[in-house]
């Protein structure tokens, strides 16, 4: 199952960005898009076409995948939920990038986070 994920690492930030905020559950793609502004304080948009363009690859991978039910008065809208290798290739690339990081403070080029 690791080589399952492994061979989606490293993620695309977008990738990651779009799997971290439906790690809070089922979003539809307007509101993918709200959260992924949110989380990044505006630096990252994502517009409409490219949003769909990488939901399509993330669910052709297995990552995620449609929900069957529609959120009452959004009939129309389709939601999406991450999938347990979702879950997983998540929590791979984010321990990723936290080796990268304390690599990066063993040689001194950032400070060490305060974990209190």
């Amino acid at each position: 199952m690791k080589a399952r994920i492994e061979g989606r690492l490293p993620m695309k930030p977008v990738d990651f960005l779009v799997l971290l905020v439906l790690e809070r559950g089922e979003r539809h793609g307007y509101g993918i898009v709200q959260d992924v502004e949110a989380e990044t304080d505006g630096a990252v948009r994502l517009v409409p076409g490219n949003l769909y363009a990488v939901l399509h690859r993330l669910m052709a991978e297995g990552l995620l995948e449609e929900s069957p039910r529609a959120a009452e008065g959004e009939e129309r809208r389709r939601n999406y939920r991450l999938t347990g290798l979702g879950h997983r290739a998540l929590a791979g690339e984010a321990e990723r990038m936290r080796e990268l990081v304390r690599l990066a403070e063993s040689r001194r080029i950032l400070e060490p986070a305060s974990r209190g």
